[in-house]
């Protein structure tokens, strides 16, 4: 059996995102505001309604999600996913591993973002032999705070285009790049373990092709993967899956 690494399509990560239904203090339901340092994202919607705001150094803008709709962000895109009922989201992230690594940097109040100690308090959730209510009170309060450094971001903390004060979006950009450098090194390693050896698998197999041979087609298989228990994530449960490359189940 060839157990060479097989990994997800370019090199991407993919899960499941049921929103949370609790409304935050400036009463809208749904996830945590936060940004990506490194890896694009994208949402997927596949059922329920709601909207993904956005903050960029272009503004603030307010996304529609609705089933069929497809939205994605590069990195430095500050999004909070909005339930207005039933949100299901599909959600593909690039860079697969380094999300999780710790490549997002919530939206918490500029105190808090200040320093590394403050922010793992702040970031972090009761372990799985916490009961499930702990846990998700601990989830929303995580998510509370994270909104009112949001609502932070603009003048009258009312969020709208004309109210985003750019000063504030920078010094949050400074705190985020402050608090994810140290961990740079391991990240470039889980880079070249994964998306930049699939880029470079891709060249070797034009290079064949190129050259009249055979890219390693005899060499391919087929590969499935199964939803891990469900956890509680920035913007809702999430049913991540296990992507680490296995044979598929099927029948000959």
């Amino acid at each position: 059996m060839n157990t060479a690494r097989r990994s997800f399509p370019g090199s991407t990560s993919v899960s499941r995102l049921e929103a949370y239904a609790d409304a935050a203090p400036d009463g809208l339901a749904g996830g945590t505001p936060h940004l990506h340092t490194v890896s694009s994202e994208a949402y997927l919607v596949v059922a329920g309604a709601g909207l993904l705001q956005t903050v960029d150094a272009s503004g603030f803008a307010q996304h529609p999600l609705e089933p069929g709709a497809l939205v994605w962000f590069e990195p430095g895109v500050i999004h909070r996913a909005v339930n207005g009922g039933g949100l299901d989201v599909r959600v593909i992230m690039s860079n697969a591993g380094l999300p999780e690594a710790g490549d997002a940097v919530m939206t918490f109040p500029d105190d808090v973002l200040a320093s590394s100690d403050a922010y793992a308090a702040a970031a972090a959730l009761p372990g799985p032999d916490v009961p499930a209510a702990e846990r998700l009170a601990a989830a929303m309060a995580r998510r509370d705070l994270a909104v009112r450094g949001f609502l932070d971001l603009f003048d009258g903390g009312v969020p709208s285009p004309d109210r985003l004060d750019h000063d504030r979006l920078e010094r949050l950009y400074a705190r985020a790049v402050a608090l994810v450098a140290p961990r740079a090194d391991d990240w470039r390693a889980r880079w070249r373990r994964g998306a930049l050896a699939d880029a470079a698998a891709t060249g070797a197999r034009l290079d064949a092709l190129l050259a009249g041979r055979d890219p390693g087609l005899a060499a391919a298989r087929v590969s499935s993967a199964r939803p891990e228990p469900s956890s509680l994530g920035m913007c809702g449960v999430l049913g991540r899956y296990d992507l680490e490359s296995r044979p598929a189940e099927g029948t000959r």
